[in-house]
């Protein structure tokens, strides 16, 4: 389904993000524990995009996975690392053929453990993949008329590689004009950051759907990795109290962090929230808490994909 039909039918939206384990054997695993996430009936579930060759086939393969044998709405993350546009234009047209409804756009994050030269990428920012996604949408090879829906990044504590907010600003309603039909935000702890971002969106005059990234911190080592994988993520004071009574209970730590991501969801609820997207790193049992706690009506009328 479109982005935009989603989002028109049933709002706020929820949903859930995963990444393609490295081998055939986890990707089972997880490919399980997604089914164990159905009767969630989330409105889309993500798929994460690495550097790598065989990452990125597990990628593909999985979101083909989830789209033919699931109830879920697959939506692939796509990068410009180490893409050249023969290869984009083959793995659109591979998602156009499973009639997948949605892209997400990103940049995509430098390449660990091998030679890497940005310049030799076709794509040197997502604005330039949003463009080409969306000139491939107009040559009519969806099934859908309208294409893809195209989503992009949003940074609500700001973009580690662009310092200067207004140009960050002026970047992302660049993506917006090119084509872009929604927004996924990093992940932040603090509120009061989203509801900034998302206020100087409507003062850049950007008018589309902005869903907020939520990760619940369930252990001290997944907290330090949070701030890594988020490129300095600002954790408020209230939440390092509350990580510090307890470091060294991993049960009461994983207790603290869903209680304040809880939190944190009632209140984006509260202040009208277009959706909320579960960064899972591909474990369910705190977005299951959640999810349970926030009192949300099972969605009935998902159609279910042919099996």
């Amino acid at each position: 389904m479109h982005i935009t039909d989603i989002m028109r039918e049933d709002s706020p939206t929820f949903s859930f993000e995963f990444f393609p384990p490295r081998t055939p054997d986890a990707a089972e695993i997880l490919y399980h524990t997604i089914r164990d996430l159905e009767s969630y009936m989330p409105h889309f579930v993500s798929v994460t995009y690495g550097a790598g060759g065989s990452t990125r086939d597990l990628t593909h393969d999985l979101v083909e996975r989830i789209q033919h044998t699931t109830k879920l709405d697959p939506i692939p993350h796509l990068t410009c690392v180490c893409h050249n546009e023969e290869e984009i234009e083959a793995i659109l047209l591979r998602y156009a053929k499973s009639a997948i409804g949605n892209i997400l756009a990103l940049g995509g994050d430098r390449p660990r453990g091998i030679e890497y030269d940005k310049s030799r990428d076709s794509f040197q920012h997502a604005i330039d993949l949003v463009k080409f996604i969306r000139r491939f949408n107009e040559a009519g090879a969806h099934p859908d008329r309208r294409g893809f829906g195209i989503g992009v990044a949003g940074f609500p504590e700001g973009h580690p590689a662009t310092p200067n907010r207004l140009v960050e600003m002026d970047h992302l309603k660049a993506k917006v004009g090119a084509g872009a039909d929604y927004i996924v935000t990093q992940l932040f702890f603090d509120n009061r950051d989203f509801y900034d971002f998302r206020e100087r969106c409507a003062l850049a005059d950007i008018h589309i759907p902005i869903i907020a990234g939520i990760m619940p911190v369930t252990s001290m080592s997944g907290f330090k990795r949070i701030a890594e994988l988020a490129g300095g993520a600002r954790f408020p004071a209230r939440l390092l109290r509350a990580l510090k009574r307890c470091e060294n209970d991993s049960e009461m730590v994983r207790r603290v962090g869903v209680h304040f991501a809880l939190e944190q969801c009632h209140d984006l609820l509260d202040n009208n929230v277009a959706g909320i997207h579960f960064y899972t790193l591909n474990r369910s049992d705190a977005t299951r808490i959640i999810f349970d706690s926030l009192g949300i009506p099972r969605r009935r009328n998902a159609q279910a994909q042919t099996v």
